[in-house]
């Protein structure tokens, strides 16, 4: 990919075609002193109201730095390979970190250690990157005083708050409002399907754990996909096209939202799983058409609870774990709350809070 001139006209040529740059496109790029706030890098200038019949005077490379001239007399010098970023149309450095599939032969799960100075250090980089590639981290040794979490996804991004709150607290009470507030077996689940936009990102804290059973247990929902694509792709098929209606209801409020056990982004790639089968609805099909969807579901729902996908481990106290909600399906083992304190606290993030963390790490560190 490069860019070339011809008769003071930029070219973009990405090896199998070559597309002339509009001048306005780069006539909005203009970044010197007086066009672009240093600090925010925001337009000192409102590009709408320029005239549009903007022409290139004079064109040259240096360097691979771009120079032009326009002719409303502004004279830019652009990065040659910022420009080529921009013809990808999709954020390079995010979409770069190649996901890892993973099932039951996941035996070591790498973690960290809190330290007061985390959040703006190398290794908040690293643990971010590996959020990405395995859709999950756990962090040990956090703060258990004071509702930390909060504290905590607030140094990342900013808390999602729901209907359940700023953070919510997982333990067993009388007469809950969620199967999460009991002692009993949680299966493999996708968190608030019936949200739109479903939270991205949970993260839970391990304030206490006294009980022998409450194991944490996690599947990866996007090898689960990829493994029914390949051997049951007629299952895959239906499964990214029929929406179901995800619904729940509380004294309070009443949340519904319809979509696809497998959404697709739109390239057909994956993009994220719902799954919680307590709380959705399939809606009224041809029978042929219900009876192949039937069949799909129960088979992705074998894949999610066997043996094969699921990783089980216990969350001891001050462990902090953070799940991507759109890829990663978590549930716990039963256990006796006769036997002692078993309390985490949990609380949603969004992409854009990892995301904008990560870009700004790197540029702090030029990695």
């Amino acid at each position: 990919m490069k860019i070339e001139l011809n008769n003071n006209k930029v070219f973009y040529n990405n090896g199998s075609s070559v597309e002339e740059i509009h001048p306005f496109w780069l006539r909005e790029r203009v970044n010197g002193e007086n066009f672009l706030d240093k600090t925010t890098q925001q337009r000192l200038f409102d590009p709408t109201t320029l005239n549009v019949e903007i022409k290139i005077e004079k064109a040259q490379i240096n360097n691979q730095i771009l120079e032009i001239d326009f002719n409303d007399g502004v004279n830019s010098k652009l990065d040659i390979d910022a420009i080529a970023k921009e013809f990808s149309k999709k954020d390079n450095f995010i979409h770069s970190i190649e996901k890892i599939k993973w099932d039951s032969d996941l035996k070591k799960i790498k973690n960290y250690d809190f330290k007061n100075e985390l959040f703006e250090s190398k290794e908040m980089y690293e643990i971010l990157i590996d959020f990405y590639k395995y859709g999950f981290v756990i962090i040990k040794k956090v703060p258990t005083e004071n509702n930390y979490l909060v504290n905590f996804a607030n140094s990342i991004g900013s808390v999602r708050r729901t209907n359940f709150g700023e953070h919510f607290n997982v333990k067993s009470i009388p007469n809950p409002n969620d199967l999460a507030y009991t002692s009993l077996a949680l299966a493999p689940h996708t968190d608030n399907p019936y949200r739109n936009p479903v939270p991205c990102i949970q993260i839970l804290h391990c304030i206490k754990n006294e009980v022998k059973g409450g194991y944490s247990t996690l599947v990866d929902g996007y090898a689960v996909t990829e493994i029914l694509k390949k051997e049951n792709p007629e299952f895959y098929n239906i499964l990214t096209k029929v929406k179901v209606r995800f619904q729940f209801i509380d004294r309070d409020v009443v949340l519904e939202d319809w979509s696809e056990l497998i959404k697709l982004d739109e390239d057909k790639k994956f993009k994220q799983v719902r799954f919680s089968p307590r709380l959705d609805f399939v809606p009224m099909l041809e029978k042929k058409e219900l009876d192949l969807y039937y069949k799909a579901r129960k088979k992705i729902s074998d894949l999610y609870n066997s043996e094969k996908f699921r990783i089980e481990f216990k969350l001891e106290q001050g462990d902090l774990i953070m799940m991507d909600n759109y890829r990663l399906l978590h549930g716990r083992t039963e256990f006796n709350s006769n036997e002692g304190n078993r309390f985490l606290q949990g609380c949603y993030i969004d992409f854009d809070s990892t995301e904008g963390k990560l870009r700004h790490l790197k540029r702090k560190f030029k990695i």
